[in-house]
């Protein structure tokens, strides 16, 4: 991703169950909104759970509004036929915070390697393609401080730039969290930090 783009794809909410056939084989797909991998390995066991008698739980995920962790796995069939194929869909669909994961019952045909990588992509594909997929904003949140007179101006820059309030405090000493667009932060700061009687400090995550 270009330092650029401050966007980002993800889903909503978990897809419905797919499923693709192929020579007997039974593939069932899903995508899941997550956001840590203690979430990934929750749905992982769910679905050992419902599916105890499948042969594979394949699955790739990415996390990260930058996309910056992935994993693909292939849970025993021949490597790179099935966790990549997965991931590979998730990049075709630009999404993150997301894991996939394609469930195999052996239909007692063997499919070689290229038929597994058809199947297993095709099951992913399937899975983002019944997901509701949403384009969000990297923002990045500030602390600002002010004593009470000044709130006619914090109020007015927020109202003329569109900011998001995230929580405030109004006593005597005010306090206001902001979130930001990521291309905008530098500009809002630097927009604070020269407004007299005003302090603002970047909260990090």
């Amino acid at each position: 991703m270009s330092s650029e783009k401050d966007t980002y794809k993800t889903i909503t909410k978990p897809s419905k169950e797919v499923l693709f056939k192929d020579r007997g084989s039974k593939f069932f797909g899903y995508a899941f909104p997550v956001k840590n991998e203690a979430q990934i390995e929750e749905h992982i066991e769910e679905l050992k759970n419902k599916h105890h008698k499948a042969r594979h739980w394949c699955y790739a995920w990415q996390l990260g509004k930058e996309y910056e962790a992935y994993r693909a796995n292939d849970d025993g069939e021949p490597s790179n036929s099935a966790g990549m194929p997965i991931y590979g869909q998730l990049q075709s669909f630009d999404v993150t915070n997301t894991l996939v994961v394609v469930v195999r019952y052996f239909g007692g045909t063997k499919l070689g390697v290229g038929g597994l990588i058809q199947a297993y992509k095709t099951g992913a594909q399937m899975a983002l393609e019944n997901s509701k997929i949403v384009k969000r904003t990297i923002d990045e949140t500030f602390l600002l401080k002010f004593e009470y007179p000044e709130m006619n101006t914090v109020m007015r820059i927020i109202k003329d730039e569109d900011l998001n309030i995230i929580n405030q405090k109004m006593e005597l000493t005010c306090e206001i969290e902001i979130s930001v667009r990521q291309k905008e932060a530098n500009r809002i700061f630097e927009l604070f930090e020269n407004t007299y009687k005003i302090t603002i400090k970047k909260i990090e995550d």
